[in-house]
């Protein structure tokens, strides 16, 4: 009878072996990213990061862009007319997400306005498609607002703004960002 429980036993490692080998599997292809120590790990502490490294210095990410001063305060979305930026600020005063646009031909004067009207997905004064349309100024009858272009496209310098349009054009993925943050109501900065 030993020999048969030692079959047994075998068997059970081996099915043991093969559900972590699978286990391990999975956890890795699941990975995000690489995975870093935790900061009291003093392994970590005590490795410096060889010349070239990818961790170097010199490949950290730029610095966040900081929210300008003259912005006022509490939730607001934040137009640069100048850095052609939009930061959406939090109740804190901090950015939650900042990213470039491509300035309308018609802009807005610095100051503080409301969200006037929203909608999902119209055709823009140039003809193209948009979505997330955000709409907050008025400038000579030139409606001024955010929107981005379902095609993706941006407007080209002296093409669209030839015309008198009032569409300040943003990637989708902002465009939705900025759709989520400003309902009707919400306040737009805008700075020179």
């Amino acid at each position: 009878m030993p020999a048969k429980s030692s079959t047994i036993v075998t068997g059970l490692t081996a099915a043991a072996l093969v559900a972590i080998g699978l286990l391990g599997f999975q956890a890795s292809a699941s990975a995000s990213g690489p995975l870093t120590p935790l900061r009291g790990d003093a392994r970590a502490a005590d490795k410096k990061p060889a010349a070239g490294d990818q961790h170097d210095k010199k490949d950290k990410p730029p610095a966040p862009t900081p929210v300008p001063a003259q912005s006022g305060s509490g939730k607001r979305v934040v137009y640069a007319l100048g850095a052609k930026r939009v930061w959406l600020v939090g109740a804190d005063g901090a950015a939650q997400r900042t990213f470039t646009v491509a300035p309308s031909a018609v802009s807005p004067v610095p100051g503080t306005y409301p969200v006037s009207s929203r909608s999902v997905s119209v055709t823009g004064s140039d003809g193209v498609a948009i979505e997330h349309v955000v709409l907050f100024a008025n400038v000579n009858g030139v409606v001024i607002g955010f929107s981005a272009a379902v095609d993706g496209s941006t407007p080209a310098p002296g093409g669209a703004h030839a015309k008198k349009t009032g569409g300040i054009r943003e990637s989708r993925e902002d465009g939705a960002a900025l759709w989520d943050f400003a309902v009707r109501g919400a306040k737009v900065v805008v700075v020179p």
